[in-house]
């Protein structure tokens, strides 16, 4: 009889009291700057890989959110897993019509949500779904 493969995702880093310190002290208005320079990095050709990068990171630069790995476990190995991603001309093609114009109006939003109290849920939400707005990359 095979063994069903068991799908974990896996986050590993600060405990909430330092990530909330951290969001006040620092997260907050260091995440505006980050996410300015990174979305004027990815309307050029050449700075376009640095701001992707930069925006991926969005979610540790605001309240040091830890990477997800995706592990999947048969019998008793580990294997760490992607993600499959859309294929890469439809990707292209999103950043090129929508997702360069989208991806600054959500980060404008998210970030004007996260100076509230009640507005900081979806903002952290919405900082951790950037990737997906610019280039629908899934994670």
């Amino acid at each position: 009889m095979q063994q069903q493969p068991i799908r974990i995702e896996q986050r590993s880093g600060p405990n909430i009291l330092i990530r909330v310190i951290y969001f006040f002290v620092f997260g907050l208005w260091f995440s505006g700057i980050w996410a300015t320079i990174a979305w004027i990095l990815c309307v050029t050709i050449v700075g376009l890989p640095i701001g992707l990068w930069m925006l991926n990171r969005m979610p540790q630069v605001v309240t040091l959110a830890p990477q997800r790995n995706n592990l999947v476990i048969v019998g008793n190995q580990v294997y760490q897993s992607s993600i499959p991603q859309r294929p890469f001309l439809i990707r292209a093609l999103w950043f090129v019509l929508v997702g360069w114009w989208l991806s600054a109006l959500w980060l404008l939003v998210a970030w004007a949500l996260s100076v509230s109290i009640i507005g900081m849920v979806f903002a952290f939400w919405m900082f951790d779904q950037v990737p997906a707005i610019i280039t629908l990359a899934r994670r």
